[in-house]
C-alpha cells in the first residue's frame, strides 16, 4: 500500500503538501540531498519510493544495516560511469543512515559534493547528533512527524477498498474498530496496515472487523518512545515542566510514557531528585526527602511496582510549593566566583589554627547572644546581603525569611 504518488502521499502536509518548496522540487525533478528524519511508519521510505516513481534520475537503495563502505564506493562509481556515459543523475536513498560509522559516512562526502549522486538519507535518530556535520551542511533536513489519527483512518480505508494492492472490499470495519486501530498505531502507518492485516485473518473472509476481533488479536497500543533519542528528550522535559507548572494530571501522564516505553526508573528518579531542589526548594523541605525515597524505590524494587512510588513523588512534586531561589542563589554566586573580583574571607571569620591569627579580630560566637543571632559580617567586602538568595514568596522558605528579618529589625532596634 506504499504511495505511488505525491498525490497518494497521506500526511507530512509541512514537509511536502502543496505549496511546499520540497514538493514543488520533486515535481520538477530538481531534487537536492535530503536527510528524512522522523518516528517509524511516519513515510519516509515510503516518500523516497515516490521520488524513485517520479524522477528520471536512476534510483539506487542501500540499506545501512547490511551495506559497507565497499558497497557505497561501489555505487557511487556506477553514479560517476552513468553521469559521464548517459548523463543521468542518480538519486541514493540510504535507509538508516544513522547506523553507517563516521568512515562510512565519510566516504559519501565528496560524492555528495560533486553533485555525483543526490543523497536520501532516511534515520529515526536526531541527524544533527547521529549524521556527520559535513553531510548535515550540504543536505536538507526534513523532519517527518507521527501521522494523525485521520490520517492512519485514510490509510485504513484505501487498504480496505484497494483491489490490486488491498483486501478488495472484501472486509468490512466497524468505526469504533477503525478506531481503535487508529489510537493503537500511535501515528505508525505501518503498524495501523499490519493490525488490519491480521484483523481481517482473524475474521475471515468477507467478515466484518469490530472491536472484538481486535481484542482478541491482543497487543498494546504502538507509541513512539525512544530511550535516547528526541522522544526521550521531549516526554521527559514535558514531565519536568508538568511539575513545574504544578499540573499533577500532565506529570502523572508523561510519566505513564516514559513506564510504558520502558524508561530505566533510575533516570526518571534522578530527575526528580534535582527537581525537588531546583523547583521546590526551600518552600517545602520535605520534598527533597520524597524524592530521596523515590528514588531508593526505582534503585531498590524497579519496574512495575516503582512506577507507583514515582508517581507518588510526581504528585508530590506537582503540589509542592515552588521556589527556585537556592538554585538561582548557588547559580549566582558562582557566577560572581568565576568572574567577580578576588573577594577575601573577612579576618574575624579566618581559621585560628595558624601563627598571627591574635590579629584577625573577635569572631563573636551566635549562641551566646539571644536568639542564636549576633550582627556580625560574613560576606566577603563588595558583596551586601540578597547579593544571591532572595527568598520565595511560598511556603517554609518564605515563612522563616519573614521571622529572620523580623528577628534582625527587633535585635536591631533594642541594640545589640
Amino acid at each position: 500500500m506504499r504511495p505511488r504518488s505525491l498525490d497518494e502521499f497521506v500526511g507530512q502536509e509541512q514537509a511536502v503538501g502543496p505549496g511546499t518548496a520540497l514538493r514543488a522540487a520533486i515535481e520538477r525533478d530538481e531534487l537536492s540531498s535530503l536527510i528524512l528524519y522522523g518516528p517509524a511508519g511516519c513515510g519516509k521510505t515510503s516518500l523516497a519510493r515516490v521520488i524513485a516513481n517520479t524522477t528520471s534520475a536512476s534510483f539506487t537503495e542501500v540499506s545501512a544495516v547490511s551495506s559497507g563502505v565497499a558497497d557505497i564506493r561501489k555505487s557511487i562509481e556506477e553514479a560517476r560511469d552513468r553521469l559521464s556515459f548517459q548523463g543521468r543523475r542518480t538519486i541514493l536513498f540510504i535507509d538508516e543512515i544513522h547506523r553507517f560509522s563516521k568512515s562510512q559516512q565519510d566516504a559519501l562526502l565528496h560524492a555528495v559534493e560533486e553533485r555525483l549522486v543526490v543523497l536520501i538519507g532516511a534515520t529515526t535518530e536526531n541527524p544533527f547528533f547521529e549524521v556527520n556535520a559535513p553531510l548535515i551542511s550540504r543536505s536538507r533536513v526534513v523532519e517527518m512527524h507521527p501521522l494523525a489519527d485521520e490520517d492512519v483512518r485514510v490509510l485504513v480505508r484505501r487498504a480496505l477498498a484497494d483491489e490490486e494492492r488491498g483486501l478488495a472490499g472484501k472486509w468490512t470495519i466497524t468505526a469504533e474498530a477503525e478506531e481503535a486501530i487508529a489510537l493503537r498505531a500511535g501515528g505508525d502507518a505501518r503498524a495501523a496496515l499490519n493490525t488490519l492485516e491480521q484483523a481481517a485473518a482473524e475474521a475471515g473472509p468477507g467478515g466484518v472487523i469490530d472491536p472484538s476481533v481486535l481484542e482478541r488479536l491482543g497487543g498494546a497500543r504502538q507509541l513512539t518512545y525512544d530511550k535516547r533519542g528526541d522522544t526521550h528528550y521531549d516526554v521527559i522535559s514535558a514531565f519536568i515542566k508538568s511539575m513545574r507548572g504544578s499540573d499533577p494530571d500532565a506529570a502523572v501522564y508523561y510519566l505513564a510514557r516514559m513506564v510504558h516505553g520502558g524508561e530505566d526508573p533510575k533516570f526518571i528518579a534522578r530527575r526528580v531528585l534535582i527537581f525537588a531542589s531546583e523547583d521546590v526548594g526551600n518552600a517545602d523541605p520535605q520534598a527533597i526527602q520524597v524524592a530521596a525515597a523515590a528514588f531508593k524505590a526505582a534503585e531498590s524494587i524497579g519496574w512495575p511496582e516503582c512506577r507507583i512510588n514515582l508517581a507518588q513523588a510526581a504528585v508530590y512534586m506537582a503540589l509542592a510549593p515552588k521556589s527556585n531561589a537556592s538554585y538561582v542563589a548557588i547559580d549566582a554566586a558562582l557566577e560572581d566566583v568565576r568572574k567577580g573580583p578576588a573577594r577575601s574571607v573577612p579576618d574575624h571569620l579566618r581559621d585560628r589554627h595558624r601563627p598571627g591569627a591574635d590579629a584577625y579580630g573577635p569572631y563573636r560566637y551566635p549562641h551566646d547572644f539571644p536568639d542564636d543571632w549576633v550582627d556580625q559580617r560574613y560576606l566577603p567586602d563588595g558583596l551586601d546581603e540578597g547579593a544571591f538568595f532572595k527568598a520565595g514568596a511560598k511556603g517554609w522558605e518564605a515563612e522563616r525569611s519573614a521571622a529572620r528579618r523580623a528577628m534582625i529589625e527587633r535585635r536591631r532596634k533594642q541594640g545589640d
